[in-house]
């Protein structure tokens, strides 16, 4: 089965200036990430923006979505940020799209070494791979129905809504 994987930004992409302090985009780190977690599956990788979560509308919403169903491989996995996941995935749940796609990214930035991104990615990948068509995001080993997530800011963890 072919993965396609969608690429949009958020923490697990982000990189750290020194000089400033502040966080910033260069390049995606999925293919390293694959290629360290010795990924097997056979993937197609499209960067589709590389913006952070806050700054994702219904318009970019609405272009991932249209991509989705672009998209021949009936498995998809989406990189974005954990703070408008929930808008997206529920946004994407909606479509009532015949695949499987599942949302993923990280509290933590990739390149700080002790990100959750890593493991993240890695569950999304099973998850796409094994649960049936729908939307659901995936953080922290567990997966969530796409319309039937928050993320929980105080605590750090995404949970199910009812």
């Amino acid at each position: 089965m072919r993965i396609k994987i969608f690429i949009t930004g958020g923490t697990f992409d982000k990189e750290y200036d020194e000089r400033t302090g502040n966080l910033y985009f260069r390049d995606s780190h999925v293919r390293e990430m694959l290629r360290r977690g010795r990924c097997k599956a056979e993937v197609d990788i499209e960067t589709l923006m590389m913006i952070d979560s806050l700054e994702i509308t219904d318009r970019e919403r609405e272009s991932i979505a249209l991509r989705c169903r672009q998209a021949e491989e009936p498995g998809i996995v989406i990189t974005h940020g954990t703070d408008t996941m929930e808008l997206t995935a529920a946004y994407l749940a909606q479509q009532a799209m015949e695949k499987t796609i599942v949302l993923t990214g990280a509290m933590i930035p990739y390149k700080f070494g002790s990100s959750d991104g890593f493991f993240n990615l890695g569950s999304a990948m099973a998850f796409v791979q094994t649960l049936p068509h729908g939307v659901y995001v995936a953080m922290n080993g567990r997966y969530f129905y796409g319309d039937n997530v928050r993320k929980n800011r105080e605590k750090g963890i995404f949970e199910t809504i009812r």
